[in-house]
């Protein structure tokens, strides 16, 4: 079972998400989408929480506002991290995060470190944590499915461009070629003139002619 909220802080709003219970965590883990990026409260058991990042956004240029929506989402979701003030809370793109055999149910690690960084929570605030808990929606989640369909809609969006691009090559090419073969045109009509040759009046030019 996977919970979902809405964030209103951006426009357009964004979709947070987090796993019902640390079992549920590993299925997100496992199925993050590339735009996703993972929520914890550092050193403390809690919740995990994701955003769905829109096309515009980037893992490290997300707004403050929804910084502090999603810290707060989190810290509200730990049980001690809920009852602590000045918590830390970490954060990374979902692809960065590692799971390895030996690991315990709903723990993990990072690829890199240097893809990690970290917003400050000083307290509880129960005004941001109650809007959002008023968005929340309950749903089973088929994780493979939706990532087939993922995969499709990318790919099919990836043709397309393909497609634009090609046509976009074409007429490049097709214009230049006019080009050349305009300016072809135009030399073989181009007559250069004799710098020492006598310039003819009207009326030599018209006996030149008889």
């Amino acid at each position: 079972m996977v919970l979902f909220f809405t964030s209103t802080v951006v426009d357009p709003p964004v979709m947070l998400y987090m796993g019902k219970d640390k079992v549920e965590n590993e299925d997100l883990i496992k199925y993050a989408w590339p735009q996703d990026v993972w929520f914890h409260v550092d050193k403390l058991s809690s919740a995990h929480v994701y955003i769905r990042m829109p096309p515009t956004m980037t893992w490290d240029s997300i707004p403050q506002a929804l910084l502090t929506d999603c810290a707060q989402l989190v810290k509200a979701n730990s049980i001690e991290g809920n009852k602590k003030d000045n918590l830390t809370i970490i954060y990374t793109p979902g692809s960065n995060l590692k799971k390895s055999g030996d690991m315990a149910v709903g723990q993990v690690s990072f690829h890199s470190d240097k893809q990690v960084k970290r917003v400050h929570i000083p307290k509880r605030e129960n005004v941001i944590v109650n809007r959002l808990n008023k968005t929340k929606v309950e749903r089973d989640v088929d994780h493979e499915q939706e990532r087939i369909e993922r995969i499709k809609k990318e790919n099919a969006e990836k043709r397309v461009i393909a497609a634009q691009n090609k046509k976009a090559e074409a007429e490049l090419a097709k214009a230049r070629e006019a080009e050349k073969a305009s300016r072809s045109y135009d030399l073989l009509f181009e007559v250069e003139e004799d710098p020492d040759a006598p310039k003819l009046t009207g009326k030599a030019i018209e006996e030149d002619f008889m």
